[in-house]
Order: structure tokens, then C-alpha cells, then sequence
């Protein structure tokens, strides 16, 4: 019997400030060497009977501390880990930033948040997948959808 494939769904929320910064994660990541502190996007795991968009929201403000609110689709993108063969569907959202909560917890394995510029994020060392960069390129030169555009049925 052949194994079942089964990609990964996750989110990414794409949010920006007035001086067109992006908001990034800094995390810790395990790997055969201990850990490493690499750069991400609000970005997680889409559980069990949660709403795509809702997901978006709740993964943003358990990595950063920022309530956010959603305004459109990016786009939809696969990865492949070389490190572990695992598939992620990525739905990345755009947002904007509404209120930042210093007292939030945050998720196991986050440093905390960071404003960065696309230009810091070209020249990063650190991000932890190619999506970063390319979702953020993305959110610069490509349109974004409309929320709507999403059908869930419950």
C-alpha cells in the first residue's frame, strides 16, 4: 500500500506600515547543528475547523503581538523543505497593522517582531525559506485579491 501524500496548509500574512516596512518574525528553528535565528513571515498552521482567515489573524498576533486586519489574497505558494521532504501550501494574506500588544504571549521559538525594509530583506542571510522574499516581492510587483475570493464551506 502506498503512502498517502499530504501537503502541509499553512498561512502567511503579509502586513506593511506607513513607511512601507514589512513585519517579520525573528525565530529560533531546531536543526542538526542546535538552532539558528532565522527571518519569517507572521506564518503558521492552519488547525483543525479553523477558517483560513481566521488562521491568518490568530497566527500573526501569537508570533508578533500585532492585531491585524486582513485585506486582501496575495497569493497561493507551495515549498518543498529540502531538509525534510515536507510539502507547505502557503495561502498568503495581506494586512495592515491595527494594534500592537506588548503583553501577548508569543509562540515557542519567537524572538519577536521586526520591522524590515525590502531591501535588508534581499540582502538577509537568514530567512528561513525562499517564500520569505518571494511573497514579499510578490506584495510589491503583483495584484492582490480580494478577500472574498476565498469560499469556505463550514
Amino acid at each position: 500500500m502506498t503512502s498517502r501524500w499530504t501537503p502541509h496548509a499553512t498561512v502567511a500574512t503579509i502586513v506593511t506600515d506607513d513607511q512601507g516596512r514589512f513585519l517579520m518574525v525573528r525565530e529560533t528553528v531546531r536543526d542538526l547543528n542546535g538552532g539558528r535565528e532565522v527571518i519569517n513571515q507572521p506564518a503558521g498552521h492552519i488547525e483543525a475547523n479553523e477558517a483560513i482567515l481566521d488562521a491568518a489573524v490568530r497566527e500573526t498576533l501569537e508570533e508578533t503581538g500585532w492585531h491585524v486586519e486582513l485585506t486582501g489574497l496575495l497569493g497561493l505558494y507551495t515549498y518543498t523543505a529540502p531538509s525534510n521532504g515536507v510539502t507547505y501550501h502557503r495561502y498568503c494574506f495581506t494586512g495592515r497593522p491595527v494594534r500592537y500588544d506588548a503583553e501577548a504571549p508569543l509562540d515557542d521559538g519567537i524572538i519577536g517582531p521586526a520591522w524590515m525594509t525590502i531591501d535588508e530583506l534581499r540582502q538577509s542571510e537568514h530567512l528561513r525559506s525562499e517564500m520569505v522574499l518571494t511573497c514579499c516581492e510578490d506584495y510589491l510587483a503583483k495584484p492582490h485579491y480580494p478577500l472574498d475570493i476565498i469560499t469556505e464551506h463550514p
